[in-house]
């Protein structure tokens, strides 16, 4: 029996320990072995936001458990208790494989389990991560990273994508799709973080480009160029490149694509539209190149998109997008919408 120990101390988020205790706590239907056997280890009375815990063991008794899911941790300004990275460590090294949930990358990480390796955690807190811990592969795109015995996930929901994952290697397909069902919940996502982030525009201000960008923004459907954004703010094409970096963060080219698939986005999730209607509402001149953009930047195309994010479970009338996943290239337009 694989004994699974959820590692908490005060300060831990509510959310992915409750879905981890969901999905290991009880077998789903068809399962013809044991299942898990879950135990709570903590220091003594745990608070986890408005809720007190009562632990079964102390977190001494990490290192005998097969599999050690360490939940989000709340304050990623703060170092997380020493005692529960000391314990942290204690387990992978007696064997334990170790799995943090959103930001209980911090944890493991503290306890220098991610040195050398790919890991992610929630994306409002991979730049944080990988500052803390440079010696740390920060992937800011992925729901989650399975490096063998030392997994994590990215924030909230990507916790259950990657609880199923365990699931899935250690039962099968077949078990994880049949607890999906019975959560409620797809079995697996296709994509990355970036399907979840949104870019909002700066709140008007009196920085330079306040009436340019809503000006941008009501014309996506145009074919807008640098030199046409520079003439509309009056000043030269490299001034124009300095102000868009103090302000976004990024180029114009870069920024303008950004929102382009962004209303890409909002079209898919709210209309019938096919994918040529969208590429031109948004700028994109073609289906080829909407797909195109859209899977580099998103990470799935968008008929998979608009499936994930509709209400009903159907595309747009004409859309004959490909149910199949298309691979990310991390280019800079990825990082303009993961802002």
């Amino acid at each position: 029996m694989n004994t699974v120990a959820l590692a908490v101390t005060d300060g831990m988020l509510h959310l992915e320990l409750a879905m981890a205790y969901e999905v290991f706590g009880s077998a789903p239907a068809g399962v013809a072995g044991p299942w898990y056997s879950v135990v709570v280890c903590g220091p003594g009375p745990v608070r986890a936001g408005r809720f007190l815990l009562e632990p079964d063991h102390g977190l001494d008794q990490l290192p005998h458990a097969d599999t050690v899911i360490v939940p989000g941790w709340a304050d990623v300004d703060e170092a997380p208790p020493a005692d529960l990275v000391d314990a942290v460590r204690a387990a992978r090294d007696a064997g334990a494989r170790v799995v943090s949930l959103c930001t209980g990358a911090f944890v493991l990480a503290a306890a220098g389990l991610l040195d050398g390796l790919r890991a992610t955690t929630h994306w409002g807190h991979t730049q944080a991560l990988a500052a803390r811990y440079p010696q740390v592969k920060v992937d800011p795109d992925v729901l989650y990273v399975d490096n063998g015995s030392v997994l994590t996930s990215a924030g909230k929901a990507a916790a259950m994508d990657l609880c199923l994952h365990l699931v899935r290697l250690d039962h099968g397909s077949s078990i994880a799709n049949t607890l999906a069902r019975r959560l409620v919940v797809p079995p697996h996502r296709d994509g990355g973080q970036a399907q979840f982030v949104t870019t909002p525009v700066p709140a008007p201000d009196n920085h330079p480009l306040a009436e340019l960008l809503p000006w941008v923004l009501e014309r996506l459907d145009q074919p807008l160029t640098v030199e046409d954004l520079a003439c509309k703010a009056r000043m030269s094409s490299r001034n124009l490149g300095r102000h868009f970096r103090a302000v976004t963060g990024t180029t114009p080219l870069q920024w303008l694509l950004t929102q382009r698939i962004r209303h890409a986005q909002e079209l898919l999730e709210t209309t019938d539209d096919t994918v040529e209607t969208i590429a031109t509402a948004t700028g994109m001149g073609t289906a080829t190149t909407l797909r195109r953009h859209f899977n580099r930047t998103v990470g799935v195309p968008p008929g998979t998109y608009r499936r994930t994010f509709r209400s009903r479970n159907r595309s747009g009338p004409n859309d004959s997008e490909q149910h199949h996943h298309h691979p990310r290239a991390a280019d800079a337009a990825a990082r303009a919408v993961r802002g």
